[in-house]
């Protein structure tokens, strides 16, 4: 039996490379990596440069269609992986990832969360999951709104290019509007979910005690 080497291992990561999307601006981003990695993310990914708060980072051009983002993001994942840096690739960049995959993953995460609001013990409780309903930006609602500005703004616009009635897109509009609206009144309620006391857990049920019996008067004997 050989003797344990104490030894830590010595790994071959260069540094650390982060590539995801940025919830406000959509846009791809990549954070860390040396000038050997922003070469790799500049010729396989597509990423120029720009200057951030804590220093230079990566990102994608804008107006990047998303299967393109995709293609970029994962492309110059595996060509860093293979120069030697450790690489997280955001699941939803993955255009590897198997058919169906986000799909299934925001099925599961909806069920999740309904699960959670079954189990919801008081107002602290439902205020979690509405923050993840209709929280800015992040949340369900909000994030829906968004993709739906993106239908209808530019099929709106494709319509009045080309001479044609828009009132259906128009329609769209409006309904995407009231949505917003309904995100914000969620908000309003989350937030006085939140500071509404927590409810008193009540002792279960007990079955009520059975009465004390009276003693009862012993028969007289009877008369042959």
């Amino acid at each position: 039996m050989s003797a344990v080497n104490d030894e830590e291992p010595r790994f071959l990561v260069l540094d650390y490379i982060t590539i995801t999307r940025d919830p406000r601006s959509q846009l791809v981003v990549a954070i860390g990596g040396d000038d050997r990695a922003a070469g790799i993310l500049q010729t396989t990914g597509g990423f120029v440069s720009a200057p951030g708060p804590r220093g230079p980072y990566h990102r994608q051009p804008h107006a990047l269609p998303v299967d393109q983002q995709r293609e970029g993001a994962t492309a110059a994942a595996h060509a860093l992986l293979l120069a030697g840096f450790s690489v997280h690739l955001d699941p939803s960049l993955n255009a590897l990832g198997a058919p169906g995959g986000d799909r299934q993953a925001s099925h599961r995460y909806l069920n999740q969360l309904a699960e959670r609001a079954r189990q919801a013990a008081d107002g602290r409780d439902v205020a979690a999951v509405l923050t993840e309903i209709a929280a800015p930006h992040d949340g369900l609602l909000p994030r829906l709104v968004q993709t739906l500005i993106s239908t209808w703004a530019p099929w709106t616009r494709r319509l009045d290019d080309a001479g044609r009635e828009s009132a259906l897109a128009e329609r769209l509009m409006n309904t995407t509007s009231s949505l917003s609206n309904h995100s914000w009144q969620i908000q309003q309620i989350r937030d006085q979910a939140a500071k509404a006391p927590p409810v008193a857990k009540t002792a279960p049920d007990r079955a009520p005690a059975a009465p004390p019996q009276q003693p009862t008067a012993p028969s007289s004997p009877r008369r042959r």
